[in-house]
Formats: structure tokens, C-alpha cells, sequence
């Protein structure tokens, strides 16, 4: 090689270290322009009723911050306090464990307790279980400052875009050839339908989840019934996972108050699952790139494997860009016209 290529070999090295390094700052940048993206599309009616566009990204801006101020003080409260109801259910629900635990434990006999030798340390990995949400919600207390400081970069970023996006945009496509920024110019605008297609779908859907969770939940009689729906539907977020990990708690708690409220808990949420796949998703998403159910989860686990908990939420959007661009470049720009000689 020669010394030019070893140097724009190094360039390239020192470039995806910096890139790696920064990698979460690079996600709130993403999740700014989603965002954006979807603001955008309110700023533009707007305009079309002759309004300025100063006063339609004011507009944007105040509708977001009132909706969270809204939440804020409408639900947040509520939320505290059934946490802290829930914080003093679970010992009494582990107890409750530990005590048909050890009852199993007395009528089974020894012979066949010994083919289901994990029996026994059902109460400890549940409590081990719970031990690691805690000290991780006091590493979450802990880490709060810097969690303040991503949020207030990630509103004065979504503002940035959102007051000027066409200088953005402008900005990206003069990286690719001058042949090639009409092409590109076409694929963002590919990107953009279907991620605003995607988050429009994907709140509907998180409405409609919370909505019967609470519903069903107060029906059967299930403590808390609000933080577990507003949890079930947040989870749905996080496509395939989020649903199966959102039955846990109510399940937890419904089985402090009788066995049957478990197994009802999870019929319900089971029928809550198919009413999303079956009628929710064909509804809601059709303006949404289609995903096949395993890149989802690979997707979820990858990224959440190197970029964390925000990974984890971002994944989707994340996937739904890479295959747009995989889909139009590498494919129909490239594979499409690969002739072999």
C-alpha cells in the first residue's frame, strides 16, 4: 500500500474511534431528528394556513411542552404514589412466594424433587431478581445528573432542527457526489415518511395498549392498576420484548392477592398481544417500512448489547433508516445494475 492509502487507512481508524466514543451522543442527535421529523409535519400544515414559520415551530414547540406539562401534573403524582405502593407490595408478595414455595417443597415427594432441583431456589432468584432492579434504580438516581443533561441536549437539538431543517438537510446531501444528491435528496424523504409513519403508529399503538391494560386491570381487581398500564403501554415501545416483560409486575402482584388473578393477569395480557398483532399492527402501521419479527428482536438486542438503554429504544427507528438506505442504495443502485462480464 501506499503512504497515502495507509494514511487515509489511519484517518478512517481514528474517525470510527472518535465515532464509538461519542456513540451516545450520536443517538440523542438521531433521536432529536425523529423527533424533528415528526414536529415537522405539524409545522407544515401550519404553514399551509399561511402561517409563519417562526410562529409554527413556536406553536410545535409550546403543543410539546404543554402536552408534558400536562402529564407532568395530571399523572406524574399518581405515578409516585403507586410506586410506592408498589415498593411495599413486592416484600409482601415474595413472602407469599417463599410460603408456597416451601409448602411445594413439604408435599412433593423427595424423588420428584429431585428431577426439579431449581424448585428450590425459585424465592431466591426472584428476590435476586428484584435486589438488581433496586441497585440499579439507585445507579439510575445516581447517574441523574447526567440524564438531565442528555434531555436538555436532545430539546435544544430537536429545536435546532426543527427551526431550520432544510440547512440540516442541505448539509448532508453536499457529502455525496454531485451526481448522487438528487438520489439522496430522494432517500431521505423515503427515510422521513416511514419513520413518521412508524412513531404516529407506534404512539397510537402504546394509547391503545395502555388504555385496555388499565381497563382489564381495574376489571380484575389488580393493584395499581394505573403504573402497570402506563408501564405496558411504554414497553410496547420496544417491539416483541417490551409486551412480555411488561406482564411481570401485575403478574407479581395479582399473585399476593390469589393464584387465579396471576393466571388472569396473563390470559389478559396474552389477548391484550393479539389484538395488537392481529388488528392494531395491520391498522396503525401501514405507512410503516416492514420489519420481519426476528431483525426486530436481533435489532433490540444488538443495539441495546452496544449502546445500552437508549439503544434499546431506539432500535427500531434506527433499523427502519438502515434498511431504507440498504433497500435503495446497495440494492437497487448497486446490486440491481451489477451485470457480471
Amino acid at each position: 500500500m501506499r503512504f497515502g492509502q495507509w494514511l487515509g487507512l489511519l484517518a478512517l481508524i481514528i474517525s470510527l474511534y472518535i465515532i464509538w466514543q461519542i456513540r451516545q451522543i450520536i443517538l440523542i442527535a438521531f433521536a432529536a431528528v425523529a423527533l424533528a421529523t415528526v414536529l415537522n409535519q405539524i409545522v407544515r400544515f401550519l404553514q399551509k394556513m399561511r402561517m409563519r414559520r417562526s410562529l409554527a415551530v413556536s406553536i410545535s414547540i409550546g403543543l410539546l411542552l404543554l402536552i408534558i406539562i400536562i402529564f407532568a401534573l395530571l399523572i406524574v403524582p399518581s405515578i409516585i404514589d403507586q410506586l410506592q405502593q408498589f415498593s411495599n407490595l413486592i416484600p409482601m408478595a415474595l413472602e407469599r412466594i417463599n410460603s408456597w414455595n416451601n409448602w411445594l417443597i413439604r408435599v412433593i415427594p423427595d424423588n420428584i424433587l429431585e428431577n426439579i432441583r431449581g424448585l428450590q431456589y425459585l424465592t431466591q432468584g426472584v428476590q435476586t431478581w428484584v435486589n438488581q432492579i433496586i441497585r440499579n434504580f439507585f445507579i439510575l438516581l445516581n447517574s441523574s445528573f447526567t440524564i438531565v443533561l442528555g434531555l436538555l441536549l436532545f430539546l435544544v437539538l430537536t429545536v435546532m432542527f426543527l427551526a431550520n431543517p432544510g440547512t440540516y438537510r442541505r448539509g448532508f446531501i453536499m457529502l455525496f457526489p454531485a451526481f448522487y444528491r438528487p438520489r439522496v435528496d430522494h432517500i431521505l424523504t423515503k427515510c422521513a415518511n416511514s419513520l413518521v409513519g412508524w412513531i404516529r403508529g407506534t404512539l397510537l399503538a402504546m394509547l391503545a395498549i395502555a388504555m385496555m391494560s388499565y381497563i382489564g386491570l381495574l376489571i380484575l381487581g389488580i393493584p395499581l392498576p394505573l403504573i402497570n398500564a402506563l408501564l405496558a403501554g411504554l414497553l410496547e415501545f420496544i417491539p416483541n420484548v417490551g409486551p412480555t416483560l411488561s406482564v411481570i409486575p401485575p403478574a407479581l402482584l395479582a399473585l399476593n392477592e390469589a393464584p387465579w388473578k396471576a393466571v388472569a393477569v396473563i390470559i389478559l395480557y396474552f389477548g391484550i398481544q393479539q389484538v395488537e398483532s392481529l388488528i392494531l399492527v395491520p391498522l396503525l402501521m401501514k405507512s410503516q417500512v416492514s420489519l420481519l419479527p426476528a431483525v426486530t428482536i436481533l435489532a433490540v438486542v444488538i443495539f441495546g448489547s452496544f449502546f445500552g438503554f437508549l439503544g434499546v429504544f431506539l432500535a427500531v427507528p434506527l433499523v427502519i433508516i438502515l434498511q431504507t438506505w440498504i433497500k435503495e442504495v446497495l440494492v437497487k443502485d448497486i446490486l440491481d445494475h451489477w451485470h457480471s462480464n
